[in-house]
Order: structure tokens, then C-alpha cells, then sequence
């Protein structure tokens, strides 16, 4: 956690009154962190734009309910993350599905390959996503906390309500299935340090 001088605890309770401007004054101090965090999860810097918007539009509804680990929220903020992350990549499926229902244009060559084999060119990236995506919500939010935000077992407690034990045990059976998962990967196996090392910090 930062040890600057900003108190963030005053800052959150102003906000939770109804202080645009101290919300304002946290959506600086941890929108570079939660952008970095979505680019991770999804492919494109403007997707990373919209869910970081809707992350921080949940923080602005959701203020009475957030909840602080050290006197931030930014733990509630990467949660977050993850379920409008999910919620995004569904409503993409879905409008993908939709678009493969409609017939071809008359006379268009299809393009969908080039593009595929562009949008997929990061390859290792794109599996590793795929194999975060395949955790499950909890362990996805732990691993988020833990991993790739290096907050100690204690404060990922408290982002999600519940007590440090279950932490451990969910990290070491995420870890297990990270494990599980990324052995079909060639090349390069994916340790804690490298886990979806491509997005923004």
C-alpha cells in the first residue's frame, strides 16, 4: 500500500457522503492500477477503458458497501475488476454469437481468419488469459490479490470478507489449478511471476 501522505480512508468517507471531488481525487490515485489490471484480462486498451469506467461507476454506487483493507479500497477495486471482466466477456460471446447467426454479405470475402490470426498473434498472452479465465471466480480474485497485486494474505482477507485460513487454502488450491491448467503450454512454464505479466502495472 502506498505510504504517501494522502489519507485515503478521509478521502473514502467524504465520498461516501457524496463528495464528488474526493472521489475524483480517488479515481486518480487508482485508475492507472485498475486499467493495468483489466488490459491483463482483456485483449484491447479501449475494452480496458470501459471496464475500468464501470468499475469505478460500481465504487460510486456500491460506496455504503465497499469495503477498505488498510485504509484503501483498491482491493475491493480489483475484485471488482474481475466480475465486470467476466460480465464484459460474456456479453461479447454473446454478441459474437449473434453476428455468426447473420448471413454472409453477397460478394465480401471473409475476412474473420486475417483477422483471428491478428488478434491472436499474441499467442502466449492470449493462452495465459484463457487459463485465468477458466478459474473460478474465487480463485480468480485471489490470485488477483495475492499474485499479481501482492497483497499479503492478511489484507486479501479482509478485501473479501472472509478469514485469512480460507486465503491460504484458496491460494495453494489456485496455485494447484493454475498448475493444472498451463501444462499444456509449451515452452516457458507460468510461475507467480510471470501469471499475466504482459498487462500494464
Amino acid at each position: 500500500m502506498s505510504t504517501d501522505e494522502f489519507d485515503e480512508a478521509a478521502a473514502w468517507s467524504a465520498a461516501r457522503g457524496g463528495g464528488g471531488p474526493a472521489f475524483a481525487s480517488l479515481f486518480d490515485r487508482h485508475r492507472d492500477r485498475v486499467f493495468g489490471h483489466a488490459l491483463r484480462l482483456v485483449r484491447e486498451p479501449h475494452d480496458a477503458e470501459d471496464v475500468t469506467a464501470i468499475v469505478f461507476m460500481e465504487a460510486w454506487r456500491k460506496r455504503e458497501s465497499v469495503r477498505l483493507v488498510d485504509g484503501s479500497i483498491i482491493g475491493w477495486l480489483l475484485v471488482t475488476t474481475n466480475y465486470v471482466v467476466r460480465n464484459h466477456t460474456r456479453g461479447l460471446r454473446r454478441y459474437r454469437s449473434a453476428l455468426s447467426k447473420l448471413p454472409a454479405p453477397d460478394h465480401q470475402a471473409d475476412h474473420a481468419p486475417t483477422v483471428d490470426e491478428t488478434l491472436d498473434g499474441a499467442g502466449r498472452d492470449r493462452q495465459v488469459r484463457e487459463v485465468f479465465a477458466q478459474l473460478s471466480k474465487k480463485d480468480q480474485d485471489v490470485i488477483t490479490l495475492c499474485l499479481l497485486e501482492e497483497l499479503t494474505t492478511t489484507q486479501a482477507a479482509d478485501a473479501l470478507g472472509v478469514p485469512e485460513g480460507t486465503v491460504k487454502s484458496r491460494l495453494s488450491r489456485a496455485r494447484k489449478r493454475l498448475a493444472e491448467l498451463a501444462s499444456p503450454l509449451a515452452q516457458t512454464p507460468i510461475t507467480d511471476s510471470t501469471i499475466l505479466e504482459g498487462g500494464a502495472r
